[in-house]
C-alpha cells in the first residue's frame, strides 16, 4: 500500500491548489485506503526559484502547508517548521545537482496553525546577505516539516516525499546595470564616431555582460569579468574578455594598450585598457574588428549609473 499512498498524496498536492475540497472521483479513490487519515504536506514540493538582486537587505518568501485528508480537520492543526539544510542534500542526491544551503535564511513563523475546517494555511520567511555570496555559486533554501499534531495532542503523519519546500535563489550578476558610455569608433575612411550615452548591459551568465553596441555600431559586445588582475596607476583592477557573436573569431580582438585617437575625447586615463575598476565600477575597453581587410578601431568608458 505504500506505493499507492505516495502516488495517490503527489496527485492530490496539484488538485488542493485548484480546490480545498476533494473532487468526487478522487474522494473515491481516496477512500479505498486513505479514508479517515490525514498527512501533513507541503503543497508544492517541487524546486521553486526566486532571483535575489546582490544587494543587502532582507528578501521574504512565502509557501503553502497543506493537510492532505479526505475529510475537514475538526480541531486545529499546530505544524511546525525547520531550516533543513539536509533536505538540499538530498535533492543533490536525487537530481545529481550540486546546490549549497543558502547561508542565512530564518522562518518567520516556525510554527503555524491551520483552523479547524481547513486544510492549509501560509508560511513565511526571510533570506538576506545576497550581497556577500558569489553569483556564480548555486543556492537552495530548505525548509521541512518537523511535525505536526492536532489540538488534543495526536500526531500526524509527514508525507516523507512532500515534507520540504525547496527554494532555488539564484543571485543576479552584479554588473548588470545602466552605464554612462562615453568614447569614439574609428572608421578608417569614414573618420571618428563619437559616443556619450546611457547603455544598458544584461546577464549572460554570472560574470559576463553584455551590450548592443560597439561604440556607435549596433554589433553586440560581450564583456566577461575575471578573477585575473593587473595594476593600473597603484589600484588593482580585474581583467576582461571581450568577445561578440556578431563578428567572427578572427576578424575581432583587443588592444592592451591604449591605440585610438588621443586627440578625441575622452583621452585614455592611461596606457592600459580592457579592465574593470571595482572602486569606480568603470570599465575601460580598447578593441577592434575587421572589415575589408581594415580595422575599427573602438575605445569606450563605461561608468555605471
Amino acid at each position: 500500500m505504500k506505493n499507492k499512498v505516495i502516488l495517490t498524496l503527489s496527485f492530490l498536492a496539484g488538485i488542493f491548489l485548484l480546490n480545498s475540497c476533494l473532487k468526487d472521483n478522487v474522494g473515491e479513490y481516496w477512500k479505498d485506503d486513505l479514508a479517515g487519515k490525514m498527512y501533513a504536506t507541503i503543497a508544492v514540493p517541487t524546486l521553486q526559484q526566486m532571483a535575489l538582486k546582490p544587494v543587502a537587505g532582507e528578501v521574504p518568501f512565502t509557501f503553502l502547508v497543506n493537510i492532505a485528508t479526505d475529510a475537514l480537520p475538526t480541531e486545529d492543526i499546530t505544524v511546525s517548521l525547520i531550516i533543513d539544510p539536509a533536505a538540499v542534500t538530498l535533492y543533490n542526491t536525487n537530481f545529481k545537482k550540486s546546490y549549497k544551503p543558502f547561508p542565512t535564511v530564518s522562518l518567520t513563523s516556525a510554527t503555524l496553525v491551520i483552523k479547524a475546517g481547513t486544510r492549509n494555511g501560509y508560511a513565511s520567511g526571510k533570506v538576506w546577505g545576497a550581497e556577500t555570496l558569489n553569483a556564480c555559486d548555486n543556492y537552495i533554501a530548505g525548509i521541512s516539516i518537523a511535525s505536526a499534531k492536532t489540538a488534543s495532542g495526536n500526531n500526524i503523519t509527514i508525507a516523507g516525499n512532500m515534507k520540504s519546500y525547496l527554494l532555488a535563489l539564484p543571485i543576479s550578476n552584479p554588473y548588470a546595470a545602466d552605464y554612462h558610455a562615453i568614447g569614439y569608433r574609428i572608421h578608417p575612411t569614414a573618420g571618428t564616431f563619437t559616443v556619450d550615452k546611457t547603455e544598458t548591459a544584461s546577464t549572460v551568465n554570472c560574470k559576463t555582460i553584455r551590450k548592443t553596441q560597439m561604440g556607435d555600431y549596433p554589433y553586440i559586445l560581450d564583456i566577461e569579468i575575471l578573477d585575473v588582475t593587473m595594476v593600473v596607476g597603484g589600484k588593482t583592477m580585474n581583467k576582461v574578455m571581450l568577445s561578440t557573436p556578431d563578428v567572427a573569431p578572427e576578424n575581432f580582438g583587443m588592444y592592451s594598450t591604449y591605440t585610438g585617437d588621443p586627440a578625441t575625447p575622452p583621452a585614455a586615463p592611461s596606457p592600459d585598457t580592457n579592465y574593470y575598476d571595482p572602486s569606480t565600477k568603470r570599465f575601460v575597453l580598447n578593441y577592434y574588428y575587421l572589415s575589408g581587410g581594415a580595422p575599427r578601431k573602438i575605445y569606450e568608458i563605461l561608468t555605471r549609473l
